[in-house]
């Protein structure tokens, strides 16, 4: 076996073993199953077509991820070309949790999330869903550790303090809506950024 066949195998092997974190990671970005499974497939094919410059060594998760993170963006810049979302469409798939409480739960993180200014909700999904040490999630916003660190602290304190006191914004969406008001406010954010 030659060197880079070994070299491509060892490769792999870590990359397969990074699938699920990788999912994990693009679902808390994308909020949509299926849309975060095409963004963690296309990291994927990335990072296997650029295996040659990634550095045996380093750590393969903050350089995937970081590939990840900038497809996201990336995709979200055109995705003013894209249709919208059809909100009939959007309430026919969701599923229904088996615990009542999960809805409201989930609506009322929603709101939470949405109060947090972006840099400290990007940094709290990337420690707190994606489970990157902060040395990872500096190298990937390209800040200093402590200033990855200040955001994820406001950011833990500032979502406590408005779920514990429910001092979140209060809105006429039904919890049952949470994904699809979340798609909404992405879209939104998406049509302001390429105004901006």
């Amino acid at each position: 076996m030659s060197n880079q066949a070994s070299a491509d195998d060892i490769f792999k092997t870590e990359l397969t073993g990074l699938i699920p974190q990788m999912r994990a990671f693009a679902r808390s970005l994308c909020r949509d199953a299926v849309a975060a499974d095409d963004l963690a497939q296309d990291a994927l094919l990335k990072a296997w077509n650029n295996r040659t410059s990634y550095q045996p060594g380093t750590n393969m998760k903050a350089w995937t991820f970081m590939i990840l993170r900038n497809q996201f963006y990336s995709d979200k810049r055109r995705s003013w070309r894209s249709t919208q979302l059809d909100p009939e469409v959007a309430e026919r798939t969701l599923v229904a949790a088996s615990n009542p409480m999960a809805s409201l739960e989930l609506d009322e993180v929603r709101r939470g999330l949405a109060m947090l200014p972006e840099d400290q909700r990007e940094a709290l999904i990337l420690i707190g869903a994606g489970g990157l040490s902060y040395e990872e999630v500096s190298e990937i916003c390209g800040c200093a550790i402590g200033t990855i660190k200040s955001r994820v602290s406001r950011a833990r304190d500032r979502l406590a303090t408005i779920i514990e006191t429910g001092a979140y914004d209060q809105d006429d969406i039904l919890p049952s809506s949470a994904m699809e008001t979340l798609i909404a406010q992405l879209e939104s954010l998406r049509g302001a950024a390429i105004a901006a």
